[in-house]
């Protein structure tokens, strides 16, 4: 069956991921493990991968850690730092790039380094989340450094609408707030204490020591 791409809802987003209608290049030699001795690996990536590895009975398992390593180390899943991984995983690169491209949260193609994820799932949905995304992409349009995403669901439906800055859960949030958020963003600053999930008061006596 042939799919015309044209009759295919694409997305932002979601399970679509860009290249999901691009075809296989069968003319490609098979996927083969890095060659250590020729695919140099930064010491200290190959010392954080090395030591999630070590969590795991199995070497695989380790491969979203390790890919959350390249992303940080270079900003996103540069070719290279795919690679090296890889070498460093004894996977082959496809394979490393087939699990990351299951994940929303890892970028096979450069985008900015601040990174707003909005959750519009059902609870924040429903409680005004693509107002707030709108005001997101709306003022930080142009912007190449950083990035907003719709988000399929973020886990934390008590403070919906919520978004993630750069892996911090904030919500409540409005469209007000999002002026605020980008410009602590753009400063390095702490984004919105007062709304942060981790820093709610809890019923646990234990859960701040």
């Amino acid at each position: 069956m042939t799919i015309d791409p044209s009759k295919v809802t694409r997305y932002d987003h979601g399970s679509r991921v860009p290249g999901w209608d691009e075809p296989v290049d069968l003319s490609k030699a098979p996927a083969e493990v890095p060659d250590p001795a020729r695919t140099p690996v930064p010491d200290a990536m190959r010392a954080e991968i090395e030591r999630e590895i070590a969590k795991y009975p199995e070497r695989s398992a380790a491969m979203l850690a390790a890919l959350k390593v390249v992303q940080r180390e270079y900003g996103w899943l540069t070719p290279e730092g795919v690679r090296q991984a890889a070498c460093v995983m004894r996977e082959t690169p496809a394979e490393m790039v087939g699990v990351a491209s299951f994940y929303d949260m890892l970028d096979l193609r450069p985008h900015g380094h601040q990174r707003v994820y909005v959750c519009t799932n059902i609870s924040c949905s429903l409680c005004g989340a693509h107002d707030v995304f709108d005001a997101f992409a709306e003022l930080a349009a142009g912007d190449p450094d950083v990035q907003v995403k719709s988000f399929e669901c973020l886990g934390a439906c008590d403070i919906a609408p919520m978004a993630s800055i750069n892996g911090t859960y904030v919500g409540p949030l409005t469209p007000e707030d999002v002026p605020t958020i980008l410009q602590q963003v753009r400063e390095g600053a702490d984004v919105l204490p007062e709304k942060q999930i981790a820093r709610r008061a809890s019923v646990d006596p234990k859960a701040h020591q």
